[in-house]
């Protein structure tokens, strides 16, 4: 749950990229049916990795450290969790090596792609979806 209600963070705040404001954690709970005080701890840990920063003060909350497209799928993952994947193998003194290049493969495979999504591309994918018409 935490890496999906990060993402959804990260994504309800680069729609928002380029306000003169930033957005309040309620808002971004609200729209995303995340729980605020949790969402709260979500958010620290992604300005800690300086994906988002926060303003004080009344007109106080959160907006995007950098650009959409400068902020990868990835990022928001290994800044909530680590690294993307793992398998006990890659500790497992037991297991096969052949395995272990498997499990190694898989999470080349998995981070290249993480890598490879940006959040500009995520909001480049949603537009338009609310403009469609059914004929």
């Amino acid at each position: 749950m935490k890496s999906d209600y990060a993402a959804r963070a990260v994504l309800s705040l680069a729609r928002r990229h380029g306000q003169d404001h930033a957005t309040r954690v309620e808002e971004v709970a609200s729209e995303n049916g995340i729980p605020p005080n949790y969402l709260v701890q979500i958010l620290i840990e992604l300005k800690s990795g300086q994906i988002v920063k926060s303003q004080r003060g009344k007109e106080g909350g959160y907006r995007l450290a950098r650009p959409p497209a400068q902020i990868s799928f990835g990022d928001v993952l290994r800044c909530v969790h680590g690294q993307i994947f793992d398998s006990p193998a890659f500790t497992d003194d037991t297991c096969p090596p052949e395995l272990r290049e498997c499990w190694r493969r898989l999470r080349a495979v998995l981070d290249a792609e993480a890598a490879a999504i940006d959040f500009q591309q995520l909001l480049d994918a949603g537009t338009g979806k609310d403009l469609m018409f059914d004929i």
